[in-house]
């Protein structure tokens, strides 16, 4: 159960840095440049302990899917970023396979 919190967690830590980055005004706000840069460090730690016992395709996979979705999310919501009908599919098709992997393949580690 420890690899998948490590990578719930990493992906959490990576929203949380993406969504300081748009703040950091190309890295001239000390605030929003030291919080990106410790989520993504935390981040990256925490993937090393979830590549401790499942496949590095798949936490990437995961990791970067998952990033993907909930950073949208969070710039529709945050950030009044606009999402079409295309982006809205290309999101929907990343979480399918997410889930495709963590219902049905065996190297997903369950």
């Amino acid at each position: 159960m420890l690899p998948y919190l490590a990578l719930a967690t990493a992906i959490v830590c990576e929203v949380i840095g993406t969504s300081a980055l748009k703040r950091t005004e190309e890295f001239t706000k000390l605030g929003p440049t030291l919080l990106t840069a410790v989520s993504y460090l935390m981040a990256f730690y925490l993937l090393t302990i979830a590549l401790r016992v499942l496949p590095v395709g798949i936490v990437y996979a995961v990791w970067s899917g998952l990033g993907v979705v909930l950073i949208s999310l969070v710039g529709w919501v945050v950030f009044h970023d606009r999402l079409d009908l295309p982006a809205l599919l290309g999101i929907g098709m990343i979480l399918a396979g997410v889930m495709t992997i963590f219902i049905f393949s065996n190297s997903a580690g369950h």
